[in-house]
């Protein structure tokens, strides 16, 4: 045994909640999770007026602390994502804007040597192949229809750090690139789509029957919904698109549909309703955060597009589309249940199920003796107290009292 470090307070995780637990640390591991009186190793505990969470993994974010994800730096990706795993986001998918060709090859080859090193489980290419009408903040100059040789271009480029791409299904020849991807274990993510619900449905059920079959090597077995209602036609009774298709999938357990829970992207009874429909084991809790997160108000840009934050809501210059987040996923974890989601499921939402998508449940998303040491330690108010990442502060931790 090494320097083991014992923490006590309330465990809150996707399958257990011990209101008098303890968190017990050595090597980088965790040795033990679960009630106090249960724990017979040696150590101090620290204070019992905590909450101690896992560590939160974020499928799709675009930055922070004023680095894009899109500006093919990887002393820029670097400094945001380990501003982000110091704000409790201890894995996460690093998410590329639409650009042109030769920017998508720059930057995936930038994320790739920053997954190799750790500090990202994987990057998401969000575009170039989205519906025109539906393209949010992706500037529609850039947008393709799926392109064989560009596809073969951008695998090569990010290897095997390409863990997921949004595709709308309605574009010709999407099908086919869908299997492609889900035959490597990359998940192919609904968005950005103006498909109607028989459209969408097909889609989402002919990627989970791709990421199911034998070439699959990942353990990457659900498709995503890319930031469900938002960029996308609004559910309608007469013409329900792919809201209705997307709900309908998470609740058969066929899909996971991401959520923006951050109050400016959805209503607080909007995400009350799809954890009340679908469950929390079919959410992804998302950021879909850009550079500003991390600082004040001003002017950015989100790949090719000039941005402005007021306000903390960020919105595109020449349009007006709202422009990704600025929250952290502890934030989201904390709106979310404001809304009157239980912390519980907030929290599963927000590291056991996205950590699942990603095939890393054995190493991400829960707290269970020999898994990784990522935790994050909150007060009862979900306000940041310390973050451990592989078993190291990367916050250090606030002691009460």
């Amino acid at each position: 045994m090494g320097n083991q470090l014992v923490l006590r307070g309330r465990v809150v995780t996707g399958s257990m909640d011990v209101a008098d637990g303890v968190v017990a640390v050595d090597g980088g591991r965790i040795t033990y999770a679960g009630p106090a009186s249960g724990f017979a190793g040696q150590g101090s505990p620290d204070s019992a007026d905590r909450i101690l969470l896992p560590g939160l993994v974020d499928l799709h974010c675009h930055g922070a602390l004023g680095s894009d994800f899109s500006e093919g730096s990887v002393d820029g990706a670097r400094s945001a994502a380990r501003y982000l795993h110091s704000r409790g986001t201890t894995s996460l998918l690093a998410s590329l804007v639409t650009g042109s060709p030769e920017d998508l090859v720059r930057n995936l080859t930038a994320l790739r040597t920053v997954a190799d090193e750790g500090l990202i489980a994987g990057s998401h290419l969000e575009g170039p192949f989205l519906a025109s009408g539906q393209c949010g903040a992706h500037d529609p100059a850039l947008l393709l229809e799926p392109d064989p040789r560009l596809v073969a271009e951008l695998l090569d480029a990010a290897g095997v750090s390409l863990a997921s791409m949004t595709l709308a299904a309605e574009l010709p020849g999407a099908s086919g690139l869908a299997d492609l991807l889900a035959a490597r274990g990359i998940i192919p993510s609904l968005g950005h789509t103006a498909a109607d619900n028989n459209a969408a449905a097909d889609f989402l059920q002919h990627v989970a029957a791709g990421l199911a079959g034998p070439a699959n090597p990942t353990g990457r077995l659900r498709p995503t919904v890319t930031h469900l209602f938002n960029a996308m036609p609004s559910l309608h009774h007469r013409s329900p698109g792919p809201v209705s298709a997307s709900l309908s999938a998470a609740r058969a357990g066929n899909a996971v549909v991401e959520l923006i829970a951050d109050g400016v992207h959805l209503a607080p009874e909007t995400v009350k309703l799809v954890f009340d429909l679908v469950g929390a084991e079919n959410i992804a809790l998302v950021t879909d955060s850009m550079a500003a997160t991390g600082l004040q108000d001003g002017q950015y840009r989100l790949g090719s597009l000039a941005v402005t934050v007021d306000q903390g809501v960020a919105r595109v210059d020449s349009t007006g589309a709202i422009a990704g987040g600025t929250s952290t996923l502890l934030d989201v974890v904390r709106t979310t249940v404001a809304a009157g989601v239980p912390l519980q499921d907030a929290v599963l939402a927000a590291s056991g199920v996205p950590a699942e998508v990603l095939g890393l449940s054995s190493q991400a998303g829960d707290l269970r003796a020999g898994m990784p040491a990522d935790v994050v330690v909150v007060d009862a108010d979900l306000n940041l107290a310390g973050v451990l990442r592989r078993g190291e502060w990367v916050t250090s931790l606030e002691r009460s009292g």
